[in-house]
């Protein structure tokens, strides 16, 4: 399998103003040194509490916020370092599906007009042609042809996330970027999404990067998961392990949160204290140690690297 996108220690940090001189009073680290690699064909799961950094990551991924640090690469060439063509190419390659099926569909556009956007921007068809790719797309997401037609109020919040799909692969794009696509949607609707997305990977060939909290939803759907706390990444590998047997604390709280993956086995009972501190002061040491259950004087000074443990990398010196 070769990779499609490698991120290598990116980090973003984001100045903060105060007072009518706007004087900086400090940085708030949302990304801090992350690294990871999304195979050609697969779905990387980026987990963790609201606040972690994962929208982050997903912008800088996009393109709409340049890293403070580090590299991405996209089929071995430096994102950073494109010119306008090739960035202009990077970006059709690289779509998005949003959270919010409803605020992110116009809602004066007929549906038709809406997933045609990207090939008006972006490609030189007649309106014969383009009205065909339309309906093929309309039809990959299962809609029908008479869907083109109708304003997004007409549909329900399901159907409406089927548009967005299909718009997003309007441009037969290699990275779908999914920012909680079904956190917003009722939870008969999620699973029928999920399984659309799963059979469009299959059939296109498509990578994800699937950002979510919904724990359930990302070991369901994704062949590698790593876990994001405060900017930073504190365990990851293949999905099924890390599912399975988490072990770094806050991935086994965040697992023992959630519903169970494996019914038949025992629960564990992870408690973890208090709220996630600010990223404008991270504690020092390792960032989990205030609310860990298994803290050590270590963990208050010195920082733990990712390193390889039990078929995944964590970071925690418990390991």
């Amino acid at each position: 399998m070769s990779a499609l996108l490698e991120v290598e220690g990116v980090s973003k940090h984001f100045p903060v103003r105060q007072g009518l001189l706007g004087r900086s009073s400090g940085l708030v680290r949302a990304v801090d040194g992350v690294s990871f690699t999304i195979e050609a064909g697969t779905t990387f799961g980026l987990v963790g509490e609201s606040g972690c950094g994962k929208t982050t990551t997903s912008k800088l991924i996009l393109g709409l916020e340049r890293p403070t640090a580090g590299a991405i690469r996209f089929q071995g060439e430096n994102v950073l370092a494109l010119d306008r063509a090739a960035l202009g190419r990077y970006r059709r390659s690289i779509q998005a599906v949003f959270q919010d099926p409803y605020a992110s569909l116009d809602p004066r556009m007929r549906v038709g007009t809406i997933v045609a956007e990207p090939l008006v921007i972006n490609e030189r068809l007649d309106r014969s042609a383009r009205r065909r790719r339309v309906l093929e797309l309309l039809d990959l997401v299962s809609l029908p042809a008479r869907a083109a037609e109708l304003f997004p109020h007409e549909f329900s919040g399901g159907q409406r996330q089927r548009v967005a799909i299909a718009r997003a692969l309007a441009l037969s794009p290699r990275l779908v970027v999914l920012d909680e696509p079904v956190s917003a949607l009722d939870v008969s609707i999620r699973a029928q999404i999920l399984n659309l997305l799963g059979d469009l990977q299959e059939r296109l060939g498509v990578s994800y990067l699937f950002i979510a909290h919904d724990l359930a939803a990302v070991a369901h759907m994704s062949h590698t998961i790593a876990v994001m706390y405060l900017g930073q990444i504190v365990e990851s590998g293949p999905a099924e392990a890390i599912a399975l047997a988490p072990q770094h604390p806050y991935t086994q709280a965040l697992f023992a949160a959630a519903l169970p993956i494996d019914l038949d086995g025992p629960r564990p009972e992870v408690a973890v204290a208090g709220e996630v501190p600010s990223p404008l002061r991270p504690p020092a040491g390792c960032r989990f140690h205030p609310r860990c259950p298994h803290v050590m004087p270590v963990c208050s000074t010195d920082p733990p690297a990712l390193r390889p443990h039990a078929n995944r990398s964590v970071a925690c010196h418990l390991y």
